[in-house]
């Protein structure tokens, strides 16, 4: 037995398409709404601690995520000016236990296609171009509206949709992300052989410079900076702006700037961050990853909160007979403090950067979160 028979999931992200295969694996009818018309092939870079690695060996995606992606151990500290001095080689705590590596990064049109695809293999049903727009609870089931038409009734409606959640407001939840004063550039460019793992440059004209290896012949690079409105520059500005930006850091951002100057594509966001209280439910609907809480991602903890976000839900529908108070209770006591603990020092992080705090622990903090992170949620 299960808690639930047939779920309805609005977003195509990792907490969603985690959440399908989960329920698909346990029998459960799974339908994936998504807004976008089809699985975009542009993206950014993403890194991943152990403990998002260690979700997608439940997954079943661990071998594909790791071939398609770059392990490494450990982070590089550097120092901006001539010569781009390597001035801390920091250990990284191997949040998903011995078996993984302590980070990864890697492409994240990669990764969403390596979940759509176990997603399709044991049977989700994934819709594109399909918003959902709409639900109606009676207790009972919800009955879910995908752009006004009725897309059936559910046992569970689960929006994972992101930052702006749309089911996230349906539920009357009026909590939303808040600027927190970043904003940050990046671009895939081609990786020089030198970077072998993470390598962050704190001081020089932005608040931090670094980069992520996502493969053999890729890595992303990226500045944060101060939040401005830099959302309406075309492409050409954007490399202008990186370029220049970057011109304090050397060592392999000589070869970044080559691709910039190339042509590399760019996009900018700011940073944000929410957390919304317990309950994240209402009735037969329910929110996780994006959707619930949002960070900085100065200890790069976004992507492995949604996956558990998604793993605990699942557990407990596919553990549990019935969809009772005390399921959400589990829900919220297992996932609430943990998502609270990451956010808080992701912000924390972050502000630290804007104040110019030179004597924060920025190391005792992030270690510390790390320790907690390596016990499974």
């Amino acid at each position: 037995m299960t808690a639930v028979n047939k779920v309805a999931i609005a977003g195509s992200g990792v907490a969603a398409l985690a959440a399908a295969i989960q329920l698909a694996k346990a029998g459960v009818e799974v339908d994936v709404f998504e807004a976008k018309p089809e699985l975009s092939a542009l993206g950014s870079g993403i890194t991943l601690q152990g403990n998002a690695l260690r979700v997608f060996d439940r997954l079943g995606v661990w071998e594909a995520v790791r071939d398609a992606g770059y392990p490494f151990e450990g982070l590089n500290l550097r120092a901006p000016g001539p010569g781009a001095p390597i001035v801390a080689e920091l250990p990284d705590v191997k949040t998903g236990g011995p078996d993984y590596p302590a980070g990864m990064g890697m492409y994240r049109p990669d990764l969403a296609r390596i979940l759509v695809d176990r997603a399709e293999e044991v049977g989700v049903r994934i819709h594109w171009a399909s918003k959902v727009t709409g639900l109606s609870d009676d207790g009972q089931a919800v009955e879910v509206l995908v752009d006004g038409e009725s897309a059936g009734r559910f046992d569970l409606l689960i929006g994972a949709d992101g930052l702006n959640s749309t089911v996230r407001g349906l539920i009357g939840i009026d909590t939303a992300p808040r600027p927190t004063g970043m904003g940050i550039w990046r671009s895939s460019v081609s990786r020089p052989a030198d970077v072998t793992r993470s390598e962050l440059y704190y001081g020089g004209p932005v608040y931090i410079a670094g980069y992520t290896p996502t493969g053999e012949d890729s890595m992303y690079a990226f500045l944060v900076e101060k939040a401005e409105d830099r959302f309406g520059v075309d492409d050409a500005e954007a490399n202008r702006i990186m370029i220049a930006e970057s011109q304090a850091y050397q060592g392999p951002w000589e070869a970044i700037r080559r691709d910039l100057e190339a042509g590399a594509r760019v996009n900018y966001t700011w940073f944000t961050s929410h957390l919304v209280d317990a309950p994240w439910n209402r009735g037969r609907a329910v929110i996780i990853g994006d959707a619930a809480h949002s960070c900085p991602p100065t200890i790069a903890q976004g992507a492995a909160q949604a996956l558990e976000d998604a793993l605990v839900l699942t557990e407990l529908l596919t553990e549990r007979d019935h969809l009772d108070q005390a399921l959400w209770d589990e829900f919220h006591a297992r996932r609430l403090p943990r998502a609270k603990a990451v956010v808080d020092a992701s912000v924390q992080l972050g502000q630290w950067q804007i104040d110019g705090d030179r004597d924060a622990d920025a190391a005792g903090l992030i270690f510390g979160i790390a320790h907690r992170m390596a016990e499974p949620a």
